[in-house]
This record gives structure tokens, C-alpha cells and sequence, in this order.
């Protein structure tokens, strides 16, 4: 399934789309956290539930929104979590690359949450160096702590594309993530939730990003240094996840920063990111 959150005359809704039309799912559900916390367990059941709705809208007449436009709480998201990404950070830092033991996690403000095709705003007085991150994101559909690995893909509802655009300049400037990675708009996720059921194999599947239709990052998630159940399980110790939490897997290599000479997003660029087998978000730089 994919399942959408949409706005449609007026009225936010979340749905699912089937072929070309938008199906309302207001009947089912009153936002997508909510569908995620009553229909986790049993995607048959949810199936069950929409089956009977009949009519759609055409999907070219909606806007479609983050899947997840107000996360209760923070993105997570794993950095260096490709090991030709670690290669070309420390490499563009000048010191000998060292790949994580453990996984390196940060958080993005829910705030930075952008929509698939909305702008990402950029105020040049803020940062003069935003970077692209194409990454698969994961999206947890049940409540869990201490979660195993041999356990941890039953607490997967599905998956989305993100871009965790970057501010370089302030990641050095505060010398931390939370600030260059929080700016409004700074996390495009979508077009929609691919339901787990229906992407079986989230570890091989091709990742890339485009400027101006020029590739820029083009790997696989075979390449991730952790996989999903190890990302969860890592997360879980000792720290609740809650169903609707987004976790971001990390990036492969090929983003701005690290290029010779060194390339930031501009006013008036195009991103695409795209993962295999969910779709692509097409994000313009416009002036904040």
C-alpha cells in the first residue's frame, strides 16, 4: 500500500493511493500517526478496512504533503552510515577515516519536516552551505523498547524518501548536527508510506540524488554499515520507539561538501531523491 497524507480543497486527509486516484481515508483514520497506531499489527486488517471505500480523487488534483507532516517528536537519523560516505567525510576533513562501531545518531526538529514537492527555503543571512542527503527513511509502526535484531523488522510499518538537507557551515560553526540539520524545511519526506508488507527487502535497493538533473549520489542500502533490524535494535536500548517515529538511515557518498571544489545548493535549484521500489521527491531551493 501506499498511504499518503494529502490536502485536497482545503481539508487534510490521509489516504491511500490506488493507480491514478487518491482514496479518502478520513473514515478509517484521523491523521497518519493514528492509522499507524490502530493498524501496525495487521495489514490485512487495514486492507479489510479499506476495501469497501469506493470513489477517488484524481491524485494530479491533491497536494500531497509529508506522509508525516507533524511528527511528535524528533526525526532520527543515522550519520556516516555508508562507508564511502565515512571515506569522503573524513577525507574532505582532512583525517583518516575511522567507520562507527556504533551507529552515530543525531535528530532533526519536526519543524524541518517539508513536504515532497514543496520549496526548501533558503535565507543565505542563515547558511551559505546546504547540502543534499538522499537517504531511505523507516518508519516504526509499534511501540517497543529494548527491541532484538532477530525482532525488530515486525516493528517496521513502512518506508519513505528523505533529504536531510544540511547546513554545513553551522554543523562546524556549533560543532554538533542538531542545529545545520533543523532548519525549516530542511527534511522533504515522501511522495507516501510504502507499507512493509509490500517492500519485503529494504537492504537492496538503488538511492540517488539529482541537482538540476545531474547525478550526484547514486549507491544501494546493500552499502549500509548498519542494516534496519541493527538500526532499530541500537535505537531501542533503553529508549521507547513509538509508532510514527522516523528514523533516517544516513546518506551515501556523493554529497556537497566533500566535492572537489566543494558544491552547496542554490536559489533556483532542482533536488530530486529517489529510492527504488518507493519513488521520488522533487524539492526547488526558492529565497526564504
Amino acid at each position: 500500500m501506499k498511504l499518503v497524507t494529502f490536502n485536497h480543497s482545503g481539508n487534510v486527509n490521509v489516504g491511500l493511493v490506488r493507480g491514478d486516484q487518491v482514496i479518502n481515508l478520513s473514515a478509517v483514520a484521523q491523521n497518519m500517526t493514528s492509522l499507524i497506531e490502530m493498524y501496525s499489527g495487521s495489514f490485512e486488517q487495514l486492507r479489510d478496512q479499506i476495501e469497501p471505500i469506493s470513489g477517488g480523487i484524481p491524485l494530479e488534483n491533491v497536494e500531497l504533503l509529508a506522509p508525516i507532516p507533524g511528527p511528535r517528536r524528533n526525526v532520527m537519523c543515522l550519520g556516516l552510515n555508508y562507508a564511502e560516505h565515512a571515506e569522503e567525510h573524513y577525507s574532505a576533513s582532512g583525517r583518516q577515516t575511522e567507520l562507527p562501531e556504533y551507529p552515530i545518531v543525531f535528530t532533526k526538529a519536526p519543524t524541518s519536516i517539508n513536504g515532497p514537492y514543496d520549496d526548501i527555503p533558503y535565507d543565505p543571512t542563515v547558511t551559505q552551505e546546504l547540502d543534499w542527503e538522499v537517504e531511505l527513511a523507516v518508519i516504526i509502526g509499534r511501540k517497543g523498547k529494548n527491541i532484538a535484531v532477530e525482532e525488530a523488522m515486525e516493528y517496521v510499518f513502512g518506508y519513505s524518501v528523505l533529504n536531510d538537507v544540511s547546513a554545513r557551515d553551522l554543523q562546524r560553526r556549533h560543532k554538533q548536527f542538531f542545529k545545520g540539520k533543523s532548519l525549516d524545511g530542511t527534511c522533504p519526506m515522501g511522495p507516501w508510506i510504502v507499507t512493509a508488507d509490500e517492500l519485503t527487502e529494504p537492504h537492496n535497493l538503488r538511492v540517488t540524488s539529482r541537482v538540476n538533473g545531474i547525478v550526484k549520489q547514486d549507491s544501494n542500502t546493500a552499502m549500509m554499515i548498519f542494516d534496519v533490524p541493527s538500526i532499530i535494535h541500537h535505537l531501542s536500548c533503553g529508549m521507547t520507539l513509538l509508532p510514527g517515529d522516523i528514523i533516517a538511515t544516513g546518506t551515501p557518498s556523493g554529497v556537497g561538501f566533500a566535492r572537489q571544489p566543494p558544491e552547496f545548493l542554490q536559489i533556483g535549484d532542482i533536488v530530486e531523491c529517489e529510492v527504488e521500489g518507493i519513488g521520488i521527491i522533487r524539492n526547488k531551493v526558492t529565497s526564504a
